[in-house]
């Protein structure tokens, strides 16, 4: 007979299966510089996302800023599987404190509630808070939505023409901040999301660059 599970045995199975997403309760860690923000990606407000809780592929509601994974998992970049440990144990966000994978009430009842935003975090700094803004308007999930359905009705290329544009500008944001700015290349996850390159896979789409040139080609 299995053991039933009452206590956290830190067996990493949580740690693996994803980082945590931030709540107002949370921004401390940031602000104090605990967990840098070069380890976080934001999940933008309309991007489709895997909802833990409601266990389904569903548009964010706001922004949704998570602690990135290790290379090309899901594991918490902050656990380190050879000596199976958190390495911010002590200092671990609101939601890895309320997970007991045995009982997942707590979790459930905070899940939802008090997320952390970028606007939380960076809106006092004007001039960059004013490029993530104006990225958020120019990139939006909702528009990039409306042009993907609208691929296989009238005006196709001026359709295709849409999401092109916001492909571009996406990824010179991220180009211009780095080279221009001398901003860390690992930040721009935070500042702007995923690339919009890798998230439209979600919507049945892949890009393909030739020659400074973007395509987009159905996946098959």
């Amino acid at each position: 007979m299995s053991k039933v599970i009452t206590e956290c045995i830190r067996c990493g199975t949580c740690c693996k299966k994803g980082g945590p997403s931030f709540h107002i309760e949370d921004k401390m860690l940031i602000e104090k510089g605990i967990i840098l923000s070069k380890y976080l990606y934001t999940i933008r407000d309309g991007e489709l996302s895997y909802d833990n809780v409601k266990e389904s592929i569903l548009p964010a509601a706001s922004d949704i800023i998570k602690i990135k994974g290790q290379k090309d998992s899901w594991t918490c970049i902050f656990f380190n599987e050879k000596e199976n440990e958190c390495t911010i144990y002590d200092n671990r966000p609101l939601e890895c404190r309320a997970l007991k994978c045995w009982d997942t009430l707590e979790i459930e009842k905070i899940y939802f509630k008090n997320r952390l935003t970028r606007k939380d975090l960076i809106s006092t700094i004007e001039e960059l808070w004013g490029l993530v803004e104006d990225h958020q308007k120019r990139c939006s999930y909702i528009k990039l939505k409306l042009f993907i359905d609208a691929l296989n009705k009238d005006k196709k290329d001026e359709t295709l023409k849409g999401i092109l544009d916001i492909i571009e500008y996406d990824a010179r944001i991220r180009e211009l901040v780095v080279q221009n700015g001398g901003l860390d290349p690992e930040m721009t996850d935070f500042l702007f999301g995923r690339p919009i390159t890798e998230t439209i896979k979600m919507y049945g789409f892949k890009i393909i660059k030739q020659d400074n040139n973007y395509r987009l080609i159905p996946i098959t």
